[in-house]
């Protein structure tokens, strides 16, 4: 099986970064319940890339993403998405209609775990780079889309009154459709952009 090597020194550097972005994150929030709900796959991660850490390390590209992708969901739990002060900068300067800070967030929901899901299947699976590894990529990403998409729907059911924050919609009736394109063009694009400098820290080109 493929074995990269990662520097210690990058992923130590990165995990601190976020630890310290976390817990600036957790000193007031906006919405508690909001926080918890939207730094949750954050935490998750951490956990599960420290438990897999020696039998199953990751390449630096995407420790990278997965740094970038935590910083992003991060920053949306303490101000809520929809109040994140970049994105309201942005719709303020460019006279938007809303605030953009969760398109972000779900460009990014493809944009990064497809190099993980492109490692794990590189690596645990006799797939090769290709066409078939792309479309299997792709799908894999616009799938946690929907998940996501299910769990929000669900924290809406269980608790309507402070689902609003945590949806983010901000009144647009076509924001799950859009979310998930976003994801899909998120994915196809890491892959276009990244695959050779994947390829080369996996020791396949």
């Amino acid at each position: 099986m493929i074995q990269p090597r990662p520097s210690p020194r990058l992923v130590v550097s990165l995990l601190a970064g976020v630890l310290v972005l976390l817990g600036w994150s957790a000193y007031r929030p906006n919405d508690t319940l909001v926080w918890a709900l939207e730094v949750a796959p954050a935490v998750v991660a951490i956990i599960l890339l420290a438990a897999t850490w020696k039998r199953f390390p990751l390449t630096n590209l995407a420790y990278i993403l997965i740094a970038i992708h935590a910083a992003i969901l991060i920053i949306g739990g303490h101000y809520t998405y929809a109040e994140v002060p970049l994105g309201n900068w942005a719709r303020d300067t460019f006279d938007l209609s809303r605030n953009h800070y969760d398109r972000l967030g779900h460009l990014a929901q493809g944009f990064i775990p497809a190099i993980v899901a492109r490692e794990v299947l590189l690596r645990c699976t006799p797939l090769k780079p290709g066409g078939w590894l792309f479309y299997l990529v792709v799908s894999v990403c616009v799938a946690i889309s929907g998940v996501y998409e299910i769990i929000e729907w669900l924290v809406a059911e269980i608790d309507s009154s402070g689902s609003t924050d945590f949806l983010a919609t901000q009144g647009d009736v076509w924001d799950t459709q859009k979310d998930i394109a976003l994801c899909l063009v998120g994915a196809i694009a890491s892959l276009l952009l990244l695959a050779r400098v994947h390829c080369r820290q996996l020791n396949l080109a």
